[in-house]
């Protein structure tokens, strides 16, 4: 069981290593901090606790702060 993610200008094809896999498990996994990251899931905003599926296309998008 496969995902896409997309994070920065990479696209690429991740295996799902089990059938809980979370966004949050994703951030901890790429040493991300959900409080800089807004997640995506098939387009739709969706919260860290949400569960990865066969076939999802995942975006991480880095929230820039500034002033």
């Amino acid at each position: 069981m496969k995902f896409t993610l997309k994070y920065k200008n990479t696209t690429e094809e991740k295996e799902l290593p089990n059938t809980e896999y979370t966004i949050k498990d994703l951030l901890d996994e790429l040493e991300l901090s959900a409080q800089t990251m807004v997640s995506k899931q098939n387009g739709e905003l969706v919260i860290e606790d949400s569960i990865i599926n066969d076939g999802d296309e995942i975006q991480l998008v880095q929230i820039i702060y500034g002033g």
